[in-house]
């Protein structure tokens, strides 16, 4: 029976993902003394990968699965572009694609001794359309582990912000008509879509979960996940996301 990953497991686990990132091949797994068992050592392997890289957060991706404890992956502030972007295919060559509903600090939530109510993190963000650019450093991430796929920073290859919707209040964000489409062909049209139903519940479940972290800052994004599943793109496509009342994302990828 193993224990738990030590400090020294979680740095070479996070040695491997941070060679894939930097090298560009990728792994079929990491070895089995190595994988992440839980939640926390997930976040742990994400954390060290961040800091071997030298990155700078500039949001999270926030997940809530059903009887589980909140998710998060970090979004790499140098990876976060302003909508209609265009960025090189290679830069996240799986190319997934996935229409979100984000949120952006327009206040610091600070560390608190009791959670915050949910008007008091509506009052604190403002609501934007996205598109996660969904990448992976597994080969084939389907074959992997939850937890191994929670290491890899959730999957996240790049995110792209719509503009920010002052009105979103007025909105009822879990009934939103969303379409995606790919190379001028429409993927996906319904209405709702999101994982549990309710973005702004994600949300919130996040901001209290991060109490122990020092709380989230003014600026940073929150996304809350797909409302259309994951989709593919190729070289050369534009990505457009549209959510009926809250704006739309869009994204070319450039081929080289």
């Amino acid at each position: 029976m193993r224990y738990g990953l030590d400090s020294r497991q979680i740095a070479e686990a996070a040695a491997l993902l941070v060679e894939a990132r930097r090298s560009g091949r990728r792994l079929e797994a990491l070895p089995p003394s190595l994988q992440p068992q839980s939640v926390r050592e997930a976040h742990a392997i994400q954390d060290a990968v961040t800091r071997a890289l030298g990155e700078r957060g500039g949001g999270w991706k926030a997940s809530e699965p059903p009887e589980s404890e909140v998710q998060r992956g970090v979004l790499f502030a140098r990876l976060i572009f302003a909508s209609p972007a265009r960025i090189p295919a290679q830069l996240a060559p799986l190319l997934g694609v996935e229409a979100e509903i984000a949120f952006r600090l327009s206040a610091d939530l600070p560390a608190s001794g009791k959670d915050y109510a949910r008007e008091e993190v509506a009052a604190a963000v403002v609501a934007l359309p996205a598109i996660e650019v969904v990448d992976s450093r597994f080969a084939d991430f389907t074959k992997r582990t939850a937890f191994e796929r929670l290491a890899d920073h959730g999957l996240n290859g790049a995110f792209i912000a719509g503009a920010e919707a002052p009105g979103w209040r007025a909105l009822e964000l879990a009934h939103l008509r969303v379409t995606l489409t790919i190379g001028g062909r429409t993927i996906v049209d319904h209405v709702g879509g999101h994982p549990t139903g309710d973005p702004l519940g994600t949300a919130v479940a996040f901001v209290n979960a991060m109490h122990a972290a020092g709380g989230l800052r003014q600026g940073e994004l929150v996304t809350t996940g797909s409302c259309t599943g994951m989709n593919f793109a190729t070289p050369g496509d534009e990505v457009h996301a549209q959510f009926e009342g809250l704006g739309d994302a869009a994204v070319t990828f450039e081929a080289a």
